[in-house]
């Protein structure tokens, strides 16, 4: 069963008059792929699906398979709290000729452990040898998958990896004491790539790498290489930008950065709206002690 690691991106959608842009998004897979980026994950929390249309997801994750050429995989997302709406998800996303998906522990109706389990079991037997990454990400979902669960979805042979997004490098050693190396570990929190990676962890799936793909992809490739102090140095480079696309709710301030680059119009969906003053003029000033930003 095909699995994913390296520097992974959650992709930000572009919006015009309404619309999802195309054109816009074929480039930001680009950006990315001649940045490093060797998974593209479009359709989660980044990519403002909560609010996309089921045509509108799947059309968003074809055009990042047909962009991406084979130059990189693409998982797409296709969670729900809803487990026979994500099995349909997951065939649309499948459809569209991706390399696996990602679902995220359903939200709001906070199953149980075991109601997980069923949860990842039942999508798995809906989509035989379609290769799934689990999203733990608590602070968002209200439901935590504890390391005994993920231990039972070594069983599931689909479940191929986990993005753990709760920033504790003792749940990712708890993790790998119990699957080993059965259970691709990926972080899903930018402030702690170097650490998660020393823990065990085969990569990161980020916000961050939106904007500094290389950054991203370097930091990842150094630290899976062992070179800890070179790591550190881009880690700490780039935490006040980790900080910067997070003091507010994600993918707000990132879609505003990718605006000010020339990669999208300023567009979000309700209920998100733009980035407030002090925030993007301070992210603006990092982008471009960064070098990321021209002019």
């Amino acid at each position: 069963m095909k699995t994913f690691e390296g520097s992974m991106t959650a992709l930000a959608t572009p919006f015009r008059d309404g619309a999802f842009d195309e054109q816009a998004y074929r480039a930001l897979v680009r950006y990315q792929i001649e940045g490093g980026t060797s998974v593209l994950i479009p359709m989660g929390t980044t990519g403002e699906s909560v609010t996309m249309t089921p045509d509108e997801r799947a059309r968003a994750v074809k055009v990042a398979v047909e962009e991406a050429k084979g130059r990189a995989a693409v998982v797409g997302g296709g969670g729900s709290n809803s487990t026979a709406e994500a099995i349909e998800s997951v065939k649309r996303v499948r459809e569209t000729g991706a390399d696996g998906t990602l679902i995220v522990t359903p939200y709001y109706n906070k199953p149980t452990q075991a109601g997980l389990v069923e949860h990842f079991r039942a999508i798995a037997r809906a989509h035989p040898g379609f290769p799934i990454v689990a999203y733990n990400v608590p602070g968002r979902t209200g439901v935590d998958m504890l390391p005994e669960t993920v231990q039972r979805l070594c069983d599931i042979p689909e479940v191929v990896a986990i993005k753990e997004a709760t920033g504790n490098m003792f749940r990712a050693l708890e993790i790998l004491e119990k699957c080993g190396e059965r259970m691709t570990l990926l972080s899903g929190d930018d402030f702690t790539v170097l650490p998660f990676i020393a823990c065990g962890g085969k990569g990161v799936i980020s916000v961050s790498s939106n904007v500094a793909p290389r950054m991203m992809a370097d930091l990842v490739s150094l630290a899976r290489a062992g070179d800890i102090a070179k790591a550190r140095d881009l880690q700490v480079r780039m935490n006040n930008l980790h900080r910067l696309l997070f003091v507010e709710s994600n993918p707000i301030p990132v879609k505003w950065a990718l605006h000010v680059m020339g990669l999208f119009g300023p567009e979000l969906r309700l209920p998100l709206v733009p980035m407030s003053e002090p925030h993007a003029s301070k992210l603006r000033d990092e982008l471009r002690h960064l070098g990321l930003l021209k002019g």
